[in-house]
């Protein structure tokens, strides 16, 4: 099966709704006290204005009948003018998920890679992302990645 990754246009939105719930998902069976489920964070006018941004590229793995197996939203960030923090560009990975009937088959692997690589073009400093703890698999394969921990959030439940 053949597979390549692109640019999200507006004819992926449908499917980018269905992928969204999986990840929504996800999160609200690891943490429902904090994620409800299942919901997708965007609707459609908003993906369609997220697509079309520049500064927040989304990226889909399609298969050879271009259907959406994966997707990796992103959004540039730079600090300026930080009186302690350098004036760095970073792409962030706000969303990246994998189709759970498509998993196994290295697409989290080429959206990462296809994003890192987008990132270095565009004279970005870093990539980065955060990930829920309970997530434990996504934490596995970002560390087989890569990517290391950068800062850690942390909570006290009351």
């Amino acid at each position: 099966m053949s597979m390549h990754v692109r640019k999200a246009c507006e004819k992926d939105i449908e499917r980018l709704l269905e992928l969204l719930v999986q990840v929504d998902m996800v999160h609200h069976n690891g943490r429902p006290d904090i994620f409800k489920g299942p919901a997708t964070k965007y609707n459609e006018q908003q993906l369609a204005e997220i697509i079309s941004d520049e500064s927040t590229p989304v990226f889909v793995c399609v298969d050879e009948n271009d259907k959406a197996l994966g997707h990796a939203f992103c959004a540039a960030k730079q600090v300026k003018d930080d009186p302690v923090l350098t004036d760095i560009r970073t792409l962030y990975i706000d969303d990246i998920c994998v189709d759970e009937a498509a998993r196994g088959r290295h697409i989290g692997r080429a959206l990462f890679e296809h994003v890192a690589a987008h990132a270095k073009k565009e004279g970005f400093y870093n990539v980065t992302l955060n990930v829920w703890t309970c997530n434990e698999g996504a934490l596995r394969f970002y560390e087989s990645l890569g990517l290391v921990p950068q800062k850690i959030g942390m909570e006290m439940l009351l």
